[in-house]
Parts: structure tokens; C-alpha cells; sequence
């Protein structure tokens, strides 16, 4: 049974577990080739969405419910999140290594990510949408909470065509390793900093866009 050190140790040495499904309680250890990684305070805001956020209300919330962030993720047909996953995912967040950020509109939930934290190192897990954009906005507002903390490197583990439209990039295993390996040794808080409302979030974005 893997345990919650293991799976830290795991991450600091590159490689992250899932499972085949949520009815099988295997782990496997993934190390692909290239790894998919997202900029810090720079992912990629289209203008349809840009316009989305301005016009809102959308807003942000740090752990305000972990675990109801996993089930959600998890919550789909086909998904690698299994029991021994959640379990290992909510000592970690006990253990302030594994965290959530949550997207309301209107106050209604629209979406949410969640993912691992080791050094100045985010390793994203899993997000899902609710409504048009949740995540979206998710990674908009992770990725700029993310360079208010400090952190160095997001990793996405696999690059997808969603994340590549948000300026997501990938690397090669060495090259990240290398990333990884100077982002551990740096200390980063995740709860260091509060979240910005709908109209800083905005401001940030296209300031620096």
C-alpha cells in the first residue's frame, strides 16, 4: 500500500501514480517522456474569455472543501482517481501538501482544480467544469495565486489540447527534471496570499498581456 511520504518521494523524483479505474485499486507509476507544464502568473486568457471574466461575477476559494473538490474531479465515467488515490490525496491536504481551488459565478460552484504541493513545485492532479469556463477560470486564477506565493513550477503531467489553448507547453523528461529538481528546494506557501476578486484578476491579466 503506497503511502502518503511514498508519494511525495515519488513526485520529487519525477513520477506521479494512477490507477487504470475507480474500481481498480492498483497504482501504477507514470515517468513520460515529455511532461506537460503551464507558466506561472501567464496562462493564456483568450478574449472570449477575457470578456467572460469581466463581465462575471466570478470568484475564488482556497480549500474551502477539499474533498468535495476530489469527488467532483473524480466524478465522471471514465477517471484514475481511485479510493487509495482519495485517501492518499486527504492525508496530504491534512498535511498541507495537497490543496484545491474552487470557482463560484453568481455563488454557484462552476468548477474547481486540485493538485500537490512539494516546495515551490504545484503538481496539478485534476479540474473540472460545472459551468462554461470553470475551468478556466480555475487555472486563471491558480496560475496567478501561484506567482503571488512564489511557486516555480506548475506541472500538468500530460499536455492536453485544453491546457495547450491556456499556454500550456511541454518539455522533455530532463528538462523537467531539472525544473523539478531547483523548484522542491525552494519554499513556497500556498496559503500565503488570498485570492484577487473578479476586477483584480482582470486588471492583472490584461496589464501584463
Amino acid at each position: 500500500m503506497l503511502t502518503a511520504a511514498q508519494l511525495l518521494r515519488g513526485y520529487a523524483r519525477g513520477v506521479f501514480p494512477m490507477a487504470e479505474s475507480a474500481g481498480d485499486p492498483r497504482l501504477y507509476w507514470f515517468d513520460p517522456p515529455m511532461r506537460g507544464i503551464l507558466p506561472i502568473g501567464g496562462v493564456h486568457a483568450s478574449r472570449s474569455l477575457l470578456r467572460d471574466l469581466r463581465k462575471g461575477p466570478w470568484s475564488a476559494r482556497i480549500d474551502g472543501d477539499f474533498g468535495a473538490t476530489v469527488a467532483a474531479c473524480a466524478n465522471r465515467d471514465e477517471t484514475w482517481i481511485n479510493e487509495p488515490l482519495t485517501d492518499l490525496y486527504h492525508q496530504l491536504h491534512e498535511q498541507g501538501h495537497a490543496h484545491a481551488l474552487d470557482i463560484y459565478q453568481d455563488g454557484v460552484f462552476a468548477g474547481g482544480i486540485f493538485g500537490v504541493t512539494l516546495g515551490a513545485a504545484f503538481f496539478g492532479e485534476s479540474m473540472m467544469s460545472a459551468r462554461k469556463n470553470g475551468s478556466k477560470m480555475a487555472l486563471l486564477w491558480l496560475s496567478n495565486h501561484l506567482a503571488r506565493c512564489g511557486y516555480q513550477l506548475f506541472d500538468t503531467q500530460f499536455l492536453t489540447p485544453h491546457l495547450a489553448r491556456m499556454g500550456g507547453i511541454e518539455i522533455t523528461r530532463m528538462q523537467y527534471l531539472r525544473r523539478l529538481d531547483a523548484a522542491i528546494t525552494v519554499r513556497a506557501d500556498f496559503t500565503a496570499h488570498g485570492l484577487p476578486d473578479n476586477d483584480q484578476l482582470w486588471q492583472e491579466i490584461t496589464q501584463t498581456s
